[in-house]
């Protein structure tokens, strides 16, 4: 009962916030669309520990902030590999995924993927497929940078370096 409460929560803050437009058929509009969600989400069943909205909590903003510091500073290696393209030495590598919820895999992925010069190829519980432009793009992956901030995220222990 309470990742539905939460999830109550989270959609109609998120529907204040994004709406910006506050009167009485639009208040009625937004709580059928919040009602329908989780009645939808319920039935789905994908409201529960690892769904919970709030299960990062005031970790996630720190870890976006990290993310857009480590996007803004690979694009700038990728640019340069753009200007030099002699020193791209595509490869493909398999890292370990130490996390112990699917949602914490899945960040891992999409993370890696949103981070330039890396494509997240396949994902199974223990590994992680990755596709790098060349060493340097790989290095977060290769050292458990990423998969240790990751975990800190999720709020487990310290994960061991591969």
């Amino acid at each position: 009962m309470r990742y539905v409460v939460s999830l109550t929560i989270v959609l109609i803050a998120l529907w204040l916030a994004v709406s910006g437009v506050y009167k009485p058929l639009l208040f009625v509009l937004g709580a059928g669309s919040v009602a329908l969600v989780v009645w939808l989400s319920l039935r789905m069943e994908v409201v529960g520990v690892e769904h919970n909205p709030v299960l990062y909590s005031w970790r996630l903003p720190l870890y976006w902030a990290w993310l857009v510091g480590e996007v803004v500073k690979t694009n700038f290696h990728v640019a340069m590999l753009a200007l030099t393209p002699s020193r791209i030495r595509p490869h493909i590598i398999d890292v370990p995924v130490p996390h112990r919820h699917a949602v914490a895999k899945v960040t891992y992925a999409n993370s890696c993927t949103l981070t330039p010069g890396t494509v997240a190829l396949h994902l199974t519980p223990e590994t992680l497929t990755v596709h790098a432009l060349d060493d340097r793009s790989a290095d977060d992956l290769k050292t458990g940078a990423m998969a240790q901030r990751i975990a800190w995220l999720e709020g487990s222990e310290r994960v061991d370096a591969q």
